[in-house]
């Protein structure tokens, strides 16, 4: 379903109402509503009587599997006080009405991905209700849940089927989304993985760990060059610097822009690394290390996916000459 441009959505605008700075720790509850609106639309009404034989109990049985999962997970038995939960035709209240008054941000969120990963990958295919355009209500769903959540100021989109933090709405759209694209490449699915549980780590506030696995995505982007060039490298021992001068000395960017890009390698040999290094990537000793905050961290994914983005393309002009 399209999103409507109300008048007070209108008026809110005008008066510069909208907010301008991203929340994380908090689902409101229109938020949280306009959600099971859209699973009503993604996933179905259990009371559904379209034309296929057996569409209401898929409906059923797809709230169910989701409550199992989310109950198994958290170690209960039931989400609500729903009568009887763990009948398939009462699954879904189980979870509206946990949904709607779960305090836990982190669950809430954890609710938002599961049930739009089987929105994408099971309830957009073609056999899972009949005469209905699965696949088109799906990626709609989908497309509304990212709208709305930019709507109310709440710092994460659904990419690649999980939910990702977002801290510049630019940087993701013009960085993020592009890499991951380039990392859905066969050559780079090491990288991919580890890019994505960078920012896995980051939703869950989980700061050094994010550091660590974006530097691992960054380097495995290197290897991944190189393998598919036919450069030699170290395999055990090749730090993120050897890579960056293996990558440089074979012209992966071209010679006459070389004096262009002295900054670039600057940050290529040290900025990613060193954030690594003296952040996340030794013992703290007998003190505690302080947490990185949250702009070390986010500065670190949005660089390492504008690199992967840069090496992608001119690795790709390379092929090109």
């Amino acid at each position: 379903m399209a999103v409507w441009e109300l008048y007070s959505k209108r008026r809110t605008k005008e008066l510069g109402q909208l907010a301008d700075v991203f929340t994380y720790d908090s689902i409101p509850r229109v938020l949280r509503t306009q959600v099971v609106h859209m699973w009503d639309e993604g996933i179905g009404v259990p009371y559904y009587t379209g034309d296929g034989p057996d569409d209401a109990e898929k409906i059923q049985d797809t709230y169910l599997q989701i409550t199992q999962i989310l109950r198994r997970e958290y170690g209960l038995f039931r989400l609500s006080n729903a009568r009887d939960p763990r009948n398939r035709e009462h699954a879904k209240d189980d979870l509206v009405n946990w949904f709607l008054d779960e305090q836990d941000n982190e669950r809430v969120l954890d609710a938002i991905e599961l049930t739009f990963r089987i929105i994408e990958a099971y309830c957009g295919e073609r056999d899972y209700l009949y005469y209905r355009k699965n696949r088109e209500i799906a990626d709609g769903v989908v497309e509304e849940l990212n709208t709305r959540f930019k709507e109310h100021g709440v710092g994460y989109q659904f990419t690649d089927g999980k939910l990702v933090r977002v801290d510049s709405q630019l940087i993701h759209m013009e960085a993020v989304i592009p890499a991951l694209a380039v990392l859905r490449g066969k050559h780079f699915a090491g990288a991919q993985e580890e890019f994505l549980s960078a920012f896995e780590h980051y939703r869950h506030g989980k700061k050094e760990e994010a550091l660590i696995d974006a530097c691992k995505s960054f380097e495995s982007t290197m290897k991944a060059i190189c393998d598919k060039r036919g450069w030699a490298y170290d395999k055990n021992r090749a730090t993120a610097s050897d890579l960056v001068n293996i990558c440089l000395t074979q012209g992966l960017i071209p010679s006459f822009w070389q004096g262009h890009f002295s900054a670039l390698r600057t940050v290529l040999q040290s900025g990613i690394p060193t954030a690594r290094n003296r952040q996340a990537g030794h013992g703290s000793g007998t003190q505690a290390r302080p947490e990185p905050p949250d702009e070390l961290v986010g500065y670190v994914l949005h660089m390492t996916a504008s690199t992967i983005l840069f090496l992608s393309e001119s690795e790709r002009r390379l092929a090109d000459r």
